[in-house]
């Protein structure tokens, strides 16, 4: 029936989302409220989720979704969340302590002790992560030592996704996709890797049962309906990390690298090999699970459009509250002549992985004279962004050894026609822009509609998808861009120069 959608609950740290989603992709109604993380009691620097604002916004968005979209139609329910957030549960899903946000400064201090005992490349081996202080393994180290008695009363430990499915359904599970960002999994067997939890004294047996996305976790209940307006019986399906969904969502095929691209942008790939490498270690790069068994997800995070948000309240002050502010942004950049410019934007390097986590390069702005117009700056910071987004690609061509053959790319920073065309001409790589701004949301949807039954397979799920693309292609202006791009890798190594200590700026 064309009227059957999906229900996406989609959580992010900035706003919490409820989507009924059609089998096309087509977003047929929602509903949102801003998200952030707040202080804990014992401590203003520390901050949580605070989980029951969150599931009251759930509840009130699904209520006007389901009503809407008449409840009838409702196959399946399924929620997607940021990682690495998770925290301790008793038999009846009550938290036991609050979800410690990423954006958290504890557990800083923990990493140093962790490398003490188990080296950081080893690590990578097998979880296919980096020292990053705000993965799960911290927290849950942080718990250990600070509030043992926490973890002793412990049933289960749910991530930010699962806590969401057991209040839907009163069931315990966890995927793959969340699991892979908590830095405790053995990522090559899709299993929990007893050598590190060990090591900060849990048993596997504090994590709930395994669902691999696309399989259903259970039923909406009685008091889950009544809360949400989701009809009781709906079928819970498994989905979990955002970034995973997204590039269901967006269509991409292992053949083509996805961008999801935002206020920061993450570059992977779909691989069916896992494969770490010192190359990928020593540059940064991470690995988490696909949402497709057999399939892994190297990629790279950077900062992206925040630096163009930078731009825009710093020099475009006067445009402030008008709605077409970035439209002017980028027809005064389009006025700049390829390479005219000597002005040049090197984003902030601050990977927080490997060992170039140590580096912390400070974002720079170079090439500024008394003449400089504004419209230099922005096509600047959108060539350097660009940049920044070859050097990733090519640490993920030499750390696994393949080419892709085109960048698809979702977000907010696919609506920008200027930058994609820049994007295709450093890359040399067609850029393919989706209209489709929630990518995330379609990828689950299709598991939803997977658990449901009404796909056999991700691959039929995504056919059905209509996607809205528009293709950039490289043009004759790549060879002015090869130019300018090895100019940007001076720089940039330049600057690592004096950042490390081995120039004359400290």
């Amino acid at each position: 029936m064309e009227k059957e959608v999906v229900i996406v609950i989609d959580c992010g740290a900035t706003n919490v989302r409820v989507a009924a989603v059609k089998k096309s992709g087509k977003i047929e109604d929602e509903m949102s409220f801003p998200n952030r993380a707040v202080p804990q009691k014992e401590g203003k620097e520390w901050l949580i989720w605070d989980v029951e604002e969150i599931w009251e916004k759930i509840c009130r968005a699904a209520q006007k979704v389901c009503s809407r979209v008449g409840r009838k139609n409702i196959r399946a329910v399924v929620a997607v969340t940021f990682g690495a957030d998770g925290a301790p549960v008793d038999k009846k899903g009550k938290l036991l302590y609050p979800v410690i946000s990423w954006q958290c400064s504890r557990g800083r201090e923990l990493v140093e002790e962790l490398e003490r005992m188990l080296s950081p490349w080893q690590v990578y081996q097998v979880t296919g992560y980096q020292f990053i202080p705000f993965n799960t393994v911290f927290r849950i180290l942080w718990l250990k030592k600070n509030e043992p008695e926490v973890l002793e009363k412990a049933y289960k430990w749910l991530m930010l996704s699962g806590i969401i499915n057991q209040r839907l359904c009163g069931e315990f599970a966890i995927d793959p996709t969340s699991a892979s960002t908590m830095m405790a999994m053995d990522l090559k067997r899709r299993k929990w890797w007893r050598k590190i939890l060990d090591l900060i004294g849990v048993d596997p047996s504090l994590f709930p049962e395994w669902k691999q996305p696309g399989q259903l976790v259970g039923k909406v209940t009685l008091r889950a309906s009544e809360e949400t307006g989701i009809p009781r019986g709906t079928p819970v399906v498994a989905a979990g990390h955002d970034t995973q969904f997204a590039a269901i969502g967006a269509g991409s095929s292992p053949r083509e690298a996805t961008l999801s691209s935002g206020t920061w942008e993450i570059l992977l790939l779909r691989l069916p090999e896992f494969k770490p490498t010192r190359e990928g270690f020593e540059g940064g790069l991470i690995i988490e699970s696909d949402a497709v068994p057999g399939l892994w997800n190297p990629q790279v995070l950077m900062i992206a459009s925040g630096v163009l948000e930078w731009v825009r309240k710093n020099f475009y002050a006067d445009l402030s509250g008008r709605k077409d502010i970035h439209e002017v942004m980028i027809l005064e950049a389009e006025k700049i002549p390829v390479g005219k410019s000597s002005v040049n934007l090197i984003p902030e390097f601050s990977p927080g992985t490997g060992p170039a986590r140590k580096l912390n390069l400070k974002g720079s702005l170079l090439g500024l004279t008394l003449t400089t117009q504004r419209g230099e700056v922005y096509r600047a910071a959108l060539e350097g962004l660009s940049f920044q987004l070859r050097t990733a690609l090519e640490l993920l061509e030499k750390a696994t050894g393949f080419c892709p053959e085109a960048i698809r790319i979702v977000g907010g920073g696919a609506k920008n026609r200027l930058w994609n065309r820049i994007r295709a001409e450093v890359t040399g790589l067609p850029l393919v822009s989706l209209g489709q701004k929630e990518a995330a949301a379609i990828g689950a949807a299709i598991m939803g509609f997977l658990g449901a039954g009404v796909f056999s397979s991700v691959e039929e799920g995504q056919k059905a998808v209509s996607f809205s693309e528009e293709i950039f292609e490289p043009t004759s202006k790549r060879k002015v861009y090869e130019e300018l791009y090895q100019q940007y890798k001076k720089t940039l190594f330049s600057l690592r120069e004096v950042y490390s200590g081995g120039g004359a700026l400290k």
